[in-house]
């Protein structure tokens, strides 16, 4: 779906029902976003399923959740994202000791010209790696 120009780690403001449920295995960024607000970075639409051991104080699993980054990284991302066709998409989230980071990735938007190169390359890895396998067991 995008070319990833640059990547970008970042920490995440997240309640302790979150954290909890990080632990478990409950999130995805499927359809989030990132975007800059003036001098903030929020995510949007990253899902982080409610704790199960969670009471009526539970987190909301869409909320918006602030990005922790350096001033001069959201200056630069500021001025990147104003430009056509960029957009900061996360990739994943992962620990670092007790902390959790967000990999962000400034990409561009592919055109639908750039998908079917893209489906293309992948059917002919498919084939290529079929036929050795077939050279191989024969």
């Amino acid at each position: 779906e995008y070319f990833i120009e640059e990547r970008f780690k970042a920490g995440i403001s997240l309640l302790g029902t979150e954290v909890k449920a990080l632990r478990e295995g409950r999130a995805n960024l499927r359809e989030s976003f990132a975007r800059v607000d003036g001098e903030e970075v929020f995510l949007h639409r990253c899902y982080i399923g409610p704790y199960s051991h969670g009471n009526i104080q539970n987190h909301e699993p869409f909320r918006t959740r602030k990005l922790l980054l350096h001033r001069r990284e959201i200056r630069k991302l500021l001025g990147l994202t104003r430009q056509r066709g960029y957009a900061l998409i996360p990739l994943k989230l992962y620990f670092v000791e007790s902390w959790i980071k967000v990999e962000l990735a400034l990409a561009k938007g592919k055109k639908t010209h750039d998908k079917r190169e893209a489906i293309r390359k992948k059917e002919d890895i498919r084939e290529i790696a079929r036929a050795l396998k077939a050279r191989g067991q024969s």
